[in-house]
């Protein structure tokens, strides 16, 4: 299913339009989703998308400052 996903959102990136990049995600969806589901798709496509703009700027932090920072959460 991640691969898939992956191949959608490099699919969906390459578009001209906002508009056109979400008629596709919503196109590509089974005829029975319902909302709720086709909103969960279309937040992990941004999500996604946000994801990787940022590592490919280097806005990103390694997993032993994530877990510093979890860890002082828990305190």
């Amino acid at each position: 299913m991640a691969c898939v996903a992956m191949e959608a959102v490099k699919e969906v990136s390459r578009m001209s339009s906002v508009k056109d990049q979400i008629l596709q995600i919503i196109g590509d969806q089974p005829d029975d989703s319902s909302y709720d589901e086709i909103l969960r798709e279309l937040a992990f496509v941004r999500m996604v998308e946000r994801g990787l703009s940022d590592s490919e700027a280097g806005r990103t932090v390694s997993h032993e400052e994530m877990g510093r920072r979890i860890r002082t959460w828990q305190s």
